[in-house]
Parts: C-alpha cells; sequence; structure tokens
C-alpha cells in the first residue's frame, strides 16, 4: 500500500507523467466530442426518415437508414475502427483524429437513432389525430406536441450513450493513437513507474470524474423538466 501511494505521488510530480496523462486526455475527449456530435445529427436525421409517414420519396432513405442500423449495430466497433483506419481512409497523412471521430460518430449515430426513435413513438398516436382535427401541419403538430413530449423520454438513453461512447474511445489506443488509455499503458512500461495499478488508476478516475458530471447533467436537465411539467 505505501509502495502504491508512493507511485501515485510520483506520478503527480513528474511532468512528464502528468503531460502525458493530461495529452491522452484531451485526446479522449476531443474524439468524444465530436463523435457524440455526430451521432446526435446522424441520429436525427435517421430516426426521422423511420418515423416519417412512408411515400414514394422515402422507400430509399428508408431502406438505407435500416441497412445502416442493422449493419453498426450487429458489428463490433473494434471491426468498425478497424476498417475505417485500414481500409475506408487507409490514405497517407490522413488525421487519424478525423477517422476515428468519424468512426465513433457513425456507430454512435445508429444507437442514438434508435433512441430518438423509441421516443417519438412513445408519445400517444392520439395527440397527433388532435391535432389534425384542429387543423394543424404535421410540421406544428411535430414541433408544438411530439417533438417536446419525445425529447423529455430520451434523455436519460442518450446520456447513457454519451457515456457509452466516451468509455468506447479507449479502444482508439488499438491502432496506435495516444489517448487517455495509451498513456497509461506508456507510464506503467516506463522503468521508474514498472507498473500499470498507478496510471490505469489515475486513468479510471479521469474517466468516472467525466461520467459523473455528464450524469449530473443529464439529473439536473430531467430535475428541470419535471419541474416544467409540475408548473404547466
Amino acid at each position: 500500500m505505501n509502495d502504491f501511494f508512493q507511485k501515485l505521488g510520483e506520478l503527480f510530480t513528474t511532468p512528464a507523467y502528468v503531460e502525458s496523462l493530461w495529452h491522452g486526455f484531451l485526446l479522449t475527449m476531443q474524439i468524444s466530442f465530436f463523435a457524440i456530435i455526430i451521432g446526435l445529427i446522424i441520429g436525427t436525421i435517421v430516426a426521422l426518415i423511420d418515423t416519417a409517414k412512408p411515400n414514394k420519396w422515402l422507400i430509399v432513405p428508408k431502406f438505407i437508414s435500416r441497412v445502416y442500423t442493422t449493419v453498426i449495430r450487429g458489428t463490433p466497433m473494434a471491426l468498425q475502427l478497424f476498417i475505417m483506419f485500414f481500409a475506408v481512409f487507409a490514405i497517407r497523412g490522413f488525421p487519424q483524429i478525423i477517422t476515428a471521430i468519424l468512426a465513433f460518430g457513425l456507430n454512435s449515430g445508429a444507437y442514438t437513432a434508435e433512441v430518438i426513435r423509441s421516443g417519438i413513438q412513445s408519445v400517444d398516436k392520439g395527440q397527433t389525430e388532435a391535432g389534425l382535427a384542429l387543423g394543424l401541419s404535421q410540421y406544428t403538430i411535430f414541433k408544438r406536441i411530439v417533438a417536446p413530449q419525445a425529447i423529455k423520454n430520451i434523455i436519460p438513453a442518450l446520456g447513457n450513450e454519451i457515456i457509452t461512447v466516451i468509455k468506447e474511445t479507449a479502444i482508439v489506443s488499438m491502432v496506435g493513437m495516444y489517448d487517455l488509455n495509451m498513456a497509461a499503458k506508456d507510464i506503467g512500461s516506463g522503468q521508474n513507474m514498472s507498473s500499470y495499478l498507478v496510471p490505469m488508476f489515475v486513468a479510471a478516475l479521469f474517466y468516472l470524474a467525466v461520467v459523473y458530471f455528464i450524469t449530473f447533467i443529464i439529473k439536473r436537465i430531467e430535475k428541470g423538466l419535471r419541474k416544467s411539467d409540475l408548473r404547466s
């Protein structure tokens, strides 16, 4: 135990170790942030296509969205990352971080689409029918009635998806990127540290801090939405 705390102190007092962890943490956060944004955009588009009333203009988009969600959700994230790195974007000089962001963004988009789709479909169809009976347009019904309720329903699941993306980015070290996980491995393999326990423990604390912060924000949002329901 004394050795553990000694190495823990050594880690935080050695500038090179701190710099490595901080560099890895920033890369992890960059990939996660932009992947989540891409996932939200793709997921929203796919969910809207899936829940839209069928017509001749949506036959192809609906087919593509089904294939996309089926393939992405049915294959491992690690395999998708390898395909993106060593096949799709196997271009000399192409930024690795862009490839990683696109890989995680496309993966997140499929799961986000299912979350949003389920949220939209959870709203009672009777409310849409009532809106139509009152002469409201489909757009107005969706904007004023369906979307607000759907957003309230999907917040917890959407928060879980965001947390999942952040934790999944740990596998980018498998393709040689210097993220938080790789930084911990690098420090642990050094002659001075010669132990993976301490740097891995510190890396876990970084992840826990981020997850706790996101969980706190999600709960605050949920609490705010519940208050608005009570006021209405």
